[in-house]
């Protein structure tokens, strides 16, 4: 994607982002605690066999401005080896927007900072140790149901040369507490 494009996708997702945080305009009789609002959740991974392991933990925290408005903010640690060819450390941090129009739809943006340090063994190119930053900004919608909402979401930032992930388009499942 083109500098300028994902410049200009940035900015409109922001803006809209902005925009829903203040929009809602209805009066709350009730006043509320700040910590009655903030949810918790994120992702614990786990994955292994013949020479390969992998393992991730992403725990984040969420605010409810009010029943269609969230915001918040995550932390990422990947881990990932294959034998003595390949590894690779992920660290990072995100900020999440989500719109939920309905009680069961939920639109949601999120930017995604991520340092990648990884080493391959190549017995034909030679070694190759990377460490670099990579940017991720994705756009996703899914389905809600309580707790938990599971659907798909695009990097608009997409580098097939830099990413972690294999392609742009990811499913994804999220736990709130």
């Amino acid at each position: 994607m083109k500098p300028f494009v994902a410049k200009k996708v940035f900015i409109i997702s922001l803006a809209f982002f902005t925009f829903s945080i203040f929009s809602y305009a209805q009066a709350n009789d009730e006043p509320q605690n700040f910590w009655d609002r903030v949810q918790y959740g994120g992702g614990i991974g786990l994955n292994f066999g013949n020479g390969f392991f992998s393992g991730m933990l992403a725990p984040n925290a969420l605010y409810r401005f009010n029943p269609y408005v969230a915001a918040g903010t995550g932390l990422n640690f990947q881990y990932s080896s294959f034998r003595n060819d390949f590894n690779s450390t992920v660290l990072g941090g995100s900020v999440i927007g989500l719109f939920n129009p309905s009680q069961e739809i939920q639109f949601s943006t999120e930017f995604e900072q991520l340092y990648v340090s990884r080493n391959i063994e190549d017995a034909f190119n030679g070694d190759i140790k990377d460490k670099y930053w990579y940017p991720a900004l994705f756009l996703g919608i899914g389905f809600n149901n309580g707790n938990v909402t599971f659907g798909i979401r695009y990097d608009v930032l997409y580098d097939p040369n830099k990413s972690i992930q294999p392609e742009a388009w990811m499913p994804f499942i999220r736990f709130w507490f």
